[in-house]
């Protein structure tokens, strides 16, 4: 039995991945150009952030690598494609903003979320940076050491 971490309520999917890999400085939203089997399958809560990343053509912008599965009985009369390339709905000051961050400084543009908001399937995109190993290094101590700091006060609030 595998242990899950709890997620929002109108949370689809994350990347966690990113966190550990990234930091993650500035952070957007964007709507998302879907199919009907797609909406069905992110109602069964039937996606993957893992390897997904946000590419520009011809100034626009697109999600990449993101994996939706699509249900049995909602896909029999389609050409499914789990993996296939879809159209961020972002304005141009925000696609322009990203792409000149992308460009010159070095940064990455991924997905860090999928939620609902209404009836709306939306997405978080992030500008990130790549972490060294020692970053890395230093984000787990780092955590460690907040998680020790709280079992600390709340032991000592219960025998105070």
């Amino acid at each position: 039995m595998s242990k899950k971490k709890k997620t929002s309520p109108g949370t689809i999917a994350e990347n966690r991945r990113a966190r550990h890999d990234y930091f993650l400085e500035e952070k957007f939203e964007a709507g998302l150009e879907l199919h009907g089997w797609e909406v069905k399958s992110l109602r069964a809560g039937k996606a993957q952030l893992t390897d997904s990343y946000v590419f520009f053509q011809n100034g626009e912008a697109f999600l990449l690598g993101t994996q939706i599965t699509p249900l049995d009985t909602a896909s029999t009369h389609f050409v499914t494609d789990p993996t296939r390339t879809r159209k961020l709905l972002l304005s141009r000051r925000e696609i322009d903003h990203i792409k000149g961050a992308v460009d010159q400084k070095g940064h990455t543009a991924l997905c860090t979320s999928l939620y609902w908001k209404g009836h709306l399937v939306k997405a978080q995109i992030a500008l990130a940076r790549g972490k060294a190993q020692h970053d890395k290094r230093d984000s787990v101590k780092d955590r460690d050491w907040q998680r020790q700091k709280q079992r600390v006060m709340r032991s000592s609030l219960k025998t105070g």
